[in-house]
C-alpha cells in the first residue's frame, strides 16, 4: 500500500522524535563508556537499540511508552554490565575477552592466530599500518578486545610492561 492516511505518518514522526531524543539523553546520562569501541557485548546492545528504535518508528502495535521502556531497559542493562565489569574482574571476564598476543619478537604465535581466526597477513597489515617496514622492528602485536590491533615497537624494556593482561604473554 502506498499511503494509509496521515495518522500513521504523524505517529511515526512523533514516535521517532521522542524515542530519538530520549535515546540521546540516556546515552549522555550513562556516559562515554556506552559509546566506546565495541566488544561483543557492546555490539549486541547497539544492534538491540537500533532494532528497538526501528520497531518504535514502524510498528503499529508498539506504543511510544512501550518502545521508550525498551530503550531504557537496554541502556540501563548496558550501564549495569559496564559498572559491574569495572568493579569485578570475574564479571568482566564473563563479558569481555582478554587481549591476545599474536606476534612476539619476530615470531607469529600460530596457536593464537588459529584460535582468534586471524591470518599472518592481517598482522603484517597492522604492522604496515603503524609504519613498520620490517617484522624485526616490532616487539609485539596484540588483538585487543574490540577487534583492533595494537602494535608495540622494540624498546629498551625498562619499566612495567603494558602486556601484563594479554593472553599468551609471560614476562
Amino acid at each position: 500500500m502506498f499511503f494509509d492516511g496521515w495518522f500513521p505518518l504523524l505517529k511515526t514522526l512523533i514516535s521517532g522524535v521522542v524515542a530519538y531524543v530520549l535515546l540521546i539523553l540516556l546515552l549522555r546520562i550513562c556516559g562515554k563508556r556506552t559509546l566506546s569501541k565495541w566488544n561483543a557485548f557492546d555490539y549486541v546492545v547497539t544492534i538491540a537499540l537500533g532494532s528497538t528504535l526501528a520497531t518504535i518508528l514502524l510498528s503499529k502495535e508498539i506504543t511510544i511508552v512501550q518502545g521508550v521502556t525498551g530503550l531504557v531497559v537496554l541502556v540501563l542493562l548496558q550501564f549495569v554490565v559496564t559498572w559491574l565489569s569495572v568493579r569485578s574482574q570475574g564479571f568482566s571476564g564473563l563479558v569481555k575477552a582478554k587481549p591476545t598476543l599474536l606476534f612476539w619478537h619476530g615470531e607469529f604465535q600460530s596457536d593464537a592466530l588459529r584460535r582468534t581466526r586471524v591470518t599472518d597477513q592481517e598482522v603484517r597489515a597492522a604492522l604496515r599500518n603503524q609504519g613498520f617496514a620490517y617484522l624485526s622492528q616490532a616487539k609485539a602485536v596484540v588483538l585487543e578486545t574490540d577487534g583492533s590491533f595494537s602494535v608495540i615497537g622494540e624498546t629498551d624494556e625498562s619499566g612495567r610492561s603494558t602486556l601484563t593482561d594479554v593472553q599468551g604473554f609471560e614476562e
